[in-house]
């Protein structure tokens, strides 16, 4: 469901959000924690990450936020208007996977 909010990975008030579960589902999280994002960084973090990759070590905000390639898009998108349309594309990492 999208619900009007703040991004818990950007902070960016006013956007529309999903729950991301911070261990896939398939791995176990059904009915672990989540976390709302909005859904430029939801289409990011599974741009970058393997599902395998985040139920392994990716599993809390901290550590998506740290690692650089992420760390790097949070700082590029909280510039961003809420209101537009980012589009994501995948890794480079992952296209070779």
């Amino acid at each position: 469901m999208n619900v009007e909010e703040t991004c818990d990975l950007c902070s960016r008030a006013s956007v529309r959000t999903t729950e991301h579960h911070l261990i896939p589902k398939q791995y176990g999280g059904v009915a672990g924690a989540t976390a709302m994002l909005c859904s430029a960084c939801h289409r990011q973090i599974h741009a970058l990450f393997t599902n395998e990759e985040l139920a392994g070590f990716y599993h809390t905000l901290e550590r998506l936020a740290d690692h650089p390639d992420m760390a790097k898009y949070i700082r590029w998108v909280k510039k961003q208007d809420p209101e537009k349309k980012i589009t994501t594309r995948k890794s480079n990492r992952r296209k070779n996977q």
